[in-house]
Parts: structure tokens; C-alpha cells; sequence
């Protein structure tokens, strides 16, 4: 199982199974990376120009072929469980569902990349994809799963539900949105009557 450069294993053998779609690419398959960034990589900005910004691996999901390749999550809802999140506005309660790093790139950061050394997962056609990497590769994870990935052997893929205090927490944090959505004139709020 992969493991953060602490040690801890992040809940996946291989990121890239469980990877999205980069989040460089256009809804019309061009690579945003060349045409907003070209001067972070001129090479790359040059290669993707010949060919109309088209990326280069889109069309078949090679994405660790790409250098510039990046899945992060929207955070919207645990891949473990399912839990979904509930913010609610003006409150700086900590979020019920967190980014979790699978591969760690370089995304500016001081922090190691997890060491996959030539990434293999079995398949022989995985085996001769050359590693581009290292690539950020997050995914949304509850609070609750997140403890048991990193403190146990735990997987992203199991078949989970959420834990009863995820349940409670969220429950909590629904009421009080929907109490604060609730009508009242400014003469209730403020006469108190």
C-alpha cells in the first residue's frame, strides 16, 4: 500500500485507480496547463501548441505519462462512506469532509512525494507506462475515514458506512441550517414578539 512520506498508509495501492481526470483538462479535451502556465514548462507549452493544445493523454487515461497531471477533489462527499458535507455559513467548524492526499506531486510545497519508484499494479499494460510523476492525486474523505486510513490498514475502496458520530455531527449542523433558514419578520427577531 502506498504511504505519506510520514509513513502512514494513504488507503490505496495505486492512486492512479482511483484518480479522476486531470484537473488541467478543458470540457473540449485541451490542456489548460499549456495554455494558461506556458512559461512553466516551454517544452511541454510547445509540444501541446503543435497539436492544437490537445492533451496528449486524455483519449486513453494514461495520466502518468503526463508531467503535468493533477486530480484533486470538489470535497463534497467522503469516497470511503458516502457522508456528504454540511457547511454552514459564518462558522468556522472544522469541515466534516477533508482532502486527502493519495500521491503528494511536488504542488509547491516542501513535502516529499510518496516513493512508488516505477509504479506497477499488476497489469502488464500499467507496467510500460512511463511515470511522469510525481503527481498530486487527492481524494474527499470524512473526517471519521480519514483517522482509519492513516491509523489502520483501512482502504479507500471498502465497503463502508459512515460512522454514527459522522451521522450525529452532520445531523446537527442540517438543523441548525434549516433553523436558520427559517422565515421571521425583523420584528421577531429583534422585539423578541
Amino acid at each position: 500500500m502506498e504511504r505519506t512520506p510520514e509513513g502512514t498508509p494513504v488507503g490505496v495501492d495505486d492512486p492512479y485507480a482511483v484518480a479522476g481526470v486531470c484537473d488541467h483538462l478543458t470540457d473540449d479535451g485541451r490542456c489548460r496547463f499549456a495554455l494558461d502556465r506556458a512559461g512553466d514548462d516551454p517544452e511541454f507549452t510547445a509540444a501541446r501548441r503543435a497539436d492544437g493544445y490537445a492533451c496528449h493523454v486524455g483519449a486513453d487515461g494514461n495520466w502518468r505519462a503526463c508531467p503535468h497531471y493533477r486530480s484533486t477533489t470538489d470535497g463534497r462527499e467522503c469516497a470511503r462512506c458516502g457522508l456528504e458535507e454540511v457547511r454552514l455559513a459564518g462558522e468556522d467548524a472544522r469541515p466534516l469532509v477533508e482532502e486527502h492526499h493519495l500521491s503528494y506531486g511536488n504542488a509547491g510545497s516542501d513535502t516529499e512525494t510518496t516513493s512508488r519508484g516505477s509504479t506497477t499494479t499488476g497489469d502488464a499494460e500499467d507496467d510500460t507506462i512511463p511515470d511522469a510523476g510525481p503527481h498530486e492525486i487527492t481524494v474527499s474523505l470524512c473526517r471519521w475515514c480519514h483517522t482509519k486510513v492513516h491509523r489502520s490498514f483501512a482502504r479507500i475502496d471498502d465497503d463502508a458506512s459512515p460512522d454514527p458520530e459522522a451521522i450525529a455531527t452532520r445531523e446537527g449542523r442540517r438543523t441548525k441550517e434549516q433553523a436558520e433558514s427559517a422565515f421571521e419578520t425583523a420584528r421577531e427577531r429583534y422585539d423578541g414578539g
